[in-house]
């Protein structure tokens, strides 16, 4: 019986051993931390074996195959032992797309992907399609394929998932952009990172389809580069030519070979620029689906964005407050800048991840009445923003941030957390960092 490995017993592990041991595998499941509650009573439930706390090598060098939580870095050590034996590595999206005959909407991209990927499943859903969310959003593709298979799957996906990835396929298949980000996993090499979000393309025929955004530099260079058999559907921001969908007179308008779709721009729920690209990139998925105008339009207009990504949280006396804790890179952080039309009082900062600030100068001395640095060491922030904003202070929690930010903000600011950084110097993950935001505002 072919043995099957499982690190890491999050939501993707778990969801991985169970497929394995409804296909009749002998599975082992090895987490180096604790295994949260949840998904330990799922394995006890199942009599899956495991264990939490260590790796015992020996119970997984040797696997027949290893699924790997998109969190273990293939520089780990245990993971390098497995390479050197040959033993295959792959991620849980590769694993449960062997066992689906649905149709997978796969979407990638440095920013906006979340907002895509759940905008493409509200559209598919409101239309009536048995639509199941995967990848780093909903449930685990592997847990759903097991117990519930659907017709379709949007699944978003993260470039540490893609990695492990290898003969599955996209029917269609969005990359949003390509900017810096998890350098620190990348070898601080930029092409190793664009290389990674460009495997969203492997294995795809004439028959599917892959949508993008034609305006940006990277992509171009790598379109060029690249020789694929897959039909085309690039957007853009004005009619150009090659465009599958742009906007012109202020509307919306995608054309694919199941016909054209137009709306005006000011009825699309999502605010800003990047929105607008998301809305493009989702609506020529659902056209490429068949589904009808006025359900994709309905869909457009009622959509209520994603928990985490520019949420309005509470209006304090006369300022705006806004989480934008999701934005774990500089380029998230440029968008939500950008969408800003008032002051700004900026929370910035945690986890660097070979940031480059270079990218968000200009909009920080435009609209920054103060910056407020949020993080265990905040050298890298002090050295590159000292002397280019007048007010600039200190953080060593939420608590304290939200409070200096309330004393310094006017009538009329927005105070806006988009801290660039990931979270875990000084908690748990984004949606935690986020929460604490929300808690402490709610409490001004």
């Amino acid at each position: 019986m072919k043995r099957i490995v499982v690190l890491g017993a999050g939501e993707s592990g778990v969801g991985a051993a169970v497929l394995a041991q409804k296909e009749g595998f002998d599975v082992f499941v090895s987490d180096s931390s604790a295994i949260p509650e949840k998904y330990k009573s799922m394995l006890e439930n199942r009599n899956i074996p495991y264990e939490e706390n260590k790796h015992t090598e020996e119970e997984i060098l040797n696997a027949d195959e290893v699924i790997k939580s998109p969190g273990i870095p293939d520089k780990a050590s245990l993971i390098q032992k497995l390479i050197a034996q040959n033993i295959p590595v792959l991620s849980e999206i590769e694993f449960a797309g062997r066992y689906t005959r649905a149709k997978k909407i796969c979407i990638t991209g440095s920013n906006g992907k979340t907002t895509t990927t759940m905008l493409t499943w509200h559209i598919l859903k409101e239309a009536g399609l048995d639509v199941g969310l995967a990848g780093n959003v909903g449930n685990s593709l592997a847990l759903q394929v097991a117990e519930g298979d659907h017709d379709y799957y949007v699944i978003e996906l993260s470039s540490f998932q893609l990695d492990g990835m290898f003969d599955f396929k996209a029917d269609i298949a969005v990359l949003l952009n390509i900017t810096p980000d998890h350098l620190d996993r990348y070898d601080y090499k930029m092409q190793n990172y664009v290389d990674s979000k460009m495997r969203i393309l492997q294995n795809q025929t004439e028959e599917d389809a892959f949508i993008y955004w034609m305006e940006d530099p990277v992509l171009n260079r790598e379109m060029e580069k690249i020789k694929t058999k897959v039909t085309l559907y690039p957007f853009a921001g004005t009619k150009r030519s090659g465009a599958k969908a742009y906007t012109e007179n202020n509307n919306i308008i995608i054309n694919t070979p199941n016909g054209i779709f137009t709306m005006e721009e000011e009825l699309v729920a999502l605010t800003g620029k990047h929105n607008l690209y998301n809305s493009m990139a989702a609506g020529i998925a659902a056209k490429l689906l068949d589904i009808k105008n006025e359900k994709i339009r309905e869909s457009l207009s009622d959509f209520k964005g994603v928990e985490h990504r520019l949420e309005k949280v509470a209006r304090v006396k006369g300022v705006e407050y806004i989480n934008d804790s999701k934005a774990t890179n500089v380029n998230s952080c440029w968008y939500a800048l950008q969408s800003m039309k008032t002051p700004v009082v900026l929370i910035i900062g945690g986890t660097d991840k070979g940031n480059n600030y270079s990218e968000i100068e200009s909009l920080i001395k435009d609209k920054c009445r103060a910056l407020i640095f949020l993080g265990v060491d905040n050298r890298k922030l002090h050295d590159f923003f000292d002397g280019k904003v007048e007010i600039i202070k200190d953080a060593t929690s939420m608590k304290e941030a939200v409070s200096m930010a309330y004393e310094v903000a006017q009538k009329g600011d927005t105070v806006l957390l988009s801290p660039c950084c990931a979270s875990f110097d000084l908690f748990r993950n984004y949606q935690d960092r986020g929460d604490q935001f929300k808690n402490c505002v709610t409490r001004l």
